[in-house]
Protein backbone atom coordinates (compact mmCIF):
# COMPACT_ATOMS: atom_id res chain seq x y z
CA UNK A 1 0.00 0.00 0.00
CA UNK A 2 3.07 2.32 0.97
CA UNK A 3 4.47 1.66 -2.50
CA UNK A 4 1.29 2.33 -4.44
CA UNK A 5 0.94 5.54 -2.19
CA UNK A 6 4.36 6.65 -3.27
CA UNK A 7 3.34 5.79 -7.23
CA UNK A 8 0.29 7.72 -6.84
CA UNK A 9 2.03 10.85 -5.42
CA UNK A 10 4.95 10.75 -7.96
CA UNK A 11 2.96 10.40 -10.64
CA UNK A 12 1.01 13.93 -9.18
CA UNK A 13 4.02 15.72 -8.60
CA UNK A 14 5.51 14.58 -12.22
CA UNK A 15 2.55 16.66 -13.63
CA UNK A 16 3.04 19.88 -11.14
CA UNK A 17 4.64 21.71 -13.01
CA UNK A 18 2.36 23.59 -14.70
CA UNK A 19 1.33 27.57 -14.86
CA UNK A 20 3.82 30.18 -13.64
CA UNK A 21 7.05 31.09 -15.20
CA UNK A 22 10.06 31.93 -13.76
CA UNK A 23 13.05 33.60 -16.10
CA UNK A 24 16.25 34.16 -14.44
CA UNK A 25 19.02 36.68 -15.97
CA UNK A 26 22.28 34.91 -13.68
CA UNK A 27 24.84 33.20 -15.73
CA UNK A 28 26.43 29.78 -14.69
CA UNK A 29 30.06 30.61 -13.73
CA UNK A 30 32.01 27.39 -14.28
CA UNK A 31 34.30 26.22 -11.46
CA UNK A 32 37.26 23.86 -12.13
CA UNK A 33 37.37 22.60 -9.17
CA UNK A 34 34.13 20.99 -9.03
CA UNK A 35 35.43 18.80 -11.75
CA UNK A 36 36.89 16.33 -9.09
CA UNK A 37 37.54 12.33 -9.23
CA UNK A 38 37.91 11.73 -5.73
CA UNK A 39 36.75 8.60 -4.45
CA UNK A 40 33.48 8.17 -2.25
CA UNK A 41 32.55 5.20 -0.23
CA UNK A 42 28.78 4.85 -2.30
CA UNK A 43 28.30 1.95 -4.73
CA UNK A 44 25.96 4.32 -6.47
CA UNK A 45 23.17 7.23 -6.23
CA UNK A 46 20.72 5.76 -3.86
CA UNK A 47 23.58 4.63 -1.87
CA UNK A 48 24.97 8.11 -2.05
CA UNK A 49 22.01 9.70 -0.92
CA UNK A 50 21.07 7.11 1.37
CA UNK A 51 23.79 8.00 3.48
CA UNK A 52 22.97 11.83 3.55
CA UNK A 53 19.37 11.00 5.02
CA UNK A 54 20.30 8.26 7.55
CA UNK A 55 22.75 10.98 9.15
CA UNK A 56 19.57 13.39 9.60
CA UNK A 57 18.78 14.30 13.15
CA UNK A 58 14.87 12.65 13.35
CA UNK A 59 13.59 16.03 14.24
CA UNK A 60 15.03 17.30 10.78
CA UNK A 61 13.41 14.77 8.86
CA UNK A 62 10.22 14.97 6.70
CA UNK A 63 8.06 12.96 4.77
CA UNK A 64 9.70 11.78 2.00
CA UNK A 65 9.69 9.53 -0.74
CA UNK A 66 12.46 8.10 -3.95
CA UNK A 67 12.68 6.61 -7.16
CA UNK A 68 10.42 6.81 -9.91
CA UNK A 69 7.19 5.36 -11.18
CA UNK A 70 7.76 1.80 -11.31
CA UNK A 71 6.78 -0.50 -8.53
CA UNK A 72 10.16 -2.08 -8.31
CA UNK A 73 12.28 1.62 -7.57
CA UNK A 74 9.46 4.00 -5.57
CA UNK A 75 10.15 4.45 -1.78
CA UNK A 76 8.52 6.30 1.19
CA UNK A 77 10.49 7.64 3.52
CA UNK A 78 13.58 7.07 1.73
CA UNK A 79 15.71 7.48 -1.19
CA UNK A 80 14.92 5.59 -4.48
CA UNK A 81 16.17 4.80 -7.60
CA UNK A 82 15.37 6.46 -10.75
CA UNK A 83 15.16 4.32 -13.82
CA UNK A 84 17.02 5.59 -16.66
CA UNK A 85 15.25 4.27 -19.22
CA UNK A 86 12.08 7.03 -19.05
CA UNK A 87 13.82 10.24 -19.58
CA UNK A 88 10.99 12.05 -19.83
CA UNK A 89 9.77 11.22 -16.45
CA UNK A 90 13.36 11.99 -15.64
CA UNK A 91 12.86 15.97 -16.96
CA UNK A 92 9.29 16.50 -15.20
CA UNK A 93 10.36 14.92 -12.16
CA UNK A 94 13.71 16.04 -11.02
CA UNK A 95 14.62 18.77 -13.85
CA UNK A 96 17.29 16.36 -15.87
CA UNK A 97 17.46 17.34 -19.14
CA UNK A 98 15.73 14.33 -21.01
CA UNK A 99 18.17 14.75 -23.98
CA UNK A 100 21.59 14.43 -22.18
CA UNK A 101 20.45 11.68 -20.03
CA UNK A 102 23.21 9.69 -22.22
CA UNK A 103 25.45 11.40 -20.02
CA UNK A 104 24.50 9.33 -16.86
CA UNK A 105 24.32 5.86 -15.99
CA UNK A 106 22.81 6.33 -12.56
CA UNK A 107 20.03 8.57 -10.69
CA UNK A 108 18.37 8.57 -7.52
CA UNK A 109 15.69 10.58 -5.87
CA UNK A 110 14.58 11.83 -2.58
CA UNK A 111 11.27 14.27 -2.94
CA UNK A 112 9.35 16.09 -0.22
CA UNK A 113 6.04 14.01 0.02
CA UNK A 114 3.62 17.02 0.57
CA UNK A 115 5.11 19.62 -1.96
CA UNK A 116 7.88 18.72 -4.91
CA UNK A 117 8.41 22.71 -4.40
CA UNK A 118 9.68 22.30 -0.97
CA UNK A 119 12.12 20.01 -1.53
CA UNK A 120 13.43 17.57 -4.53
CA UNK A 121 16.74 16.07 -5.06
CA UNK A 122 17.90 14.06 -7.97
CA UNK A 123 21.54 12.41 -7.74
CA UNK A 124 23.39 11.49 -10.85
CA UNK A 125 26.46 9.42 -11.68
CA UNK A 126 28.19 11.13 -14.79
CA UNK A 127 30.26 8.69 -16.97
CA UNK A 128 32.84 11.10 -17.45
CA UNK A 129 33.75 13.67 -15.28
CA UNK A 130 34.73 16.34 -17.88
CA UNK A 131 31.33 16.93 -18.58
CA UNK A 132 29.81 17.76 -14.86
CA UNK A 133 29.99 20.98 -15.43
CA UNK A 134 28.42 21.37 -18.18
CA UNK A 135 25.76 18.72 -17.03
CA UNK A 136 25.37 21.39 -14.18
CA UNK A 137 24.74 24.75 -16.22
CA UNK A 138 22.52 22.22 -18.03
CA UNK A 139 20.45 21.16 -14.77
CA UNK A 140 20.19 24.77 -14.12
CA UNK A 141 19.07 25.90 -17.20
CA UNK A 142 16.31 23.28 -17.32
CA UNK A 143 15.08 23.51 -13.76
CA UNK A 144 15.03 27.50 -13.81
CA UNK A 145 12.69 27.19 -16.96
CA UNK A 146 10.19 24.94 -14.98
CA UNK A 147 6.63 26.59 -14.67
CA UNK A 148 5.53 25.99 -11.53
CA UNK A 149 2.34 25.32 -9.25
CA UNK A 150 1.57 25.99 -5.68
CA UNK A 151 4.42 28.71 -5.33
CA UNK A 152 8.10 28.50 -6.09
CA UNK A 153 11.05 26.54 -4.55
CA UNK A 154 13.57 29.58 -2.47
CA UNK A 155 16.64 28.09 -4.62
CA UNK A 156 18.73 25.63 -6.44
CA UNK A 157 21.99 24.28 -5.32
CA UNK A 158 24.08 21.91 -7.60
CA UNK A 159 27.19 20.03 -6.18
CA UNK A 160 29.67 17.37 -7.13
CA UNK A 161 30.91 14.70 -5.34
CA UNK A 162 33.28 12.80 -6.65
CA UNK A 163 31.66 11.70 -10.60
CA UNK A 164 28.35 12.28 -8.77
CA UNK A 165 25.68 15.35 -9.32
CA UNK A 166 23.62 15.85 -6.30
CA UNK A 167 20.72 18.97 -7.45
CA UNK A 168 18.35 20.10 -5.39
CA UNK A 169 15.87 22.78 -4.63
CA UNK A 170 13.46 23.97 -2.60
CA UNK A 171 12.90 26.15 0.52
CA UNK A 172 16.03 27.47 1.66
CA UNK A 173 15.54 26.18 5.51
CA UNK A 174 14.99 22.54 4.10
CA UNK A 175 18.06 22.85 1.39
CA UNK A 176 20.52 24.09 4.00
CA UNK A 177 19.68 20.99 6.55
CA UNK A 178 20.06 18.78 3.58
CA UNK A 179 23.30 20.62 2.47
CA UNK A 180 24.96 20.74 6.07
CA UNK A 181 24.01 17.28 5.96
CA UNK A 182 25.57 16.25 2.48
CA UNK A 183 29.08 18.08 3.47
CA UNK A 184 29.21 16.14 6.83
CA UNK A 185 28.75 12.90 4.73
CA UNK A 186 31.12 13.81 2.00
CA UNK A 187 33.71 16.50 3.18
CA UNK A 188 34.71 15.94 -0.49
CA UNK A 189 31.36 17.78 -1.94
CA UNK A 190 31.98 20.98 -3.71
CA UNK A 191 28.97 23.50 -4.63
CA UNK A 192 29.37 23.83 -8.36
CA UNK A 193 26.09 26.95 -8.17
CA UNK A 194 23.59 28.20 -5.71
CA UNK A 195 20.59 30.09 -7.85
CA UNK A 196 17.22 32.07 -6.64
CA UNK A 197 14.42 30.72 -7.82
CA UNK A 198 11.80 32.50 -5.99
Amino acid sequence: MKKLTAILLVAVLSFSFTACSKNSGSDFSSNPESNNSQQITAKDAVELLTAVWKGYPEDNKFAAMGGDLSEENATTDAPGKFDLSDPTALDSTLGFPSALVDKIDDAASLIHMMNANTFTCGTYHVKSSDDINNLAKAIKDNILQKQWMCGFPDKLIIVSVGDYIVSFYGNNEVLGTFQAQLTSTYPSSKVILEEPIA
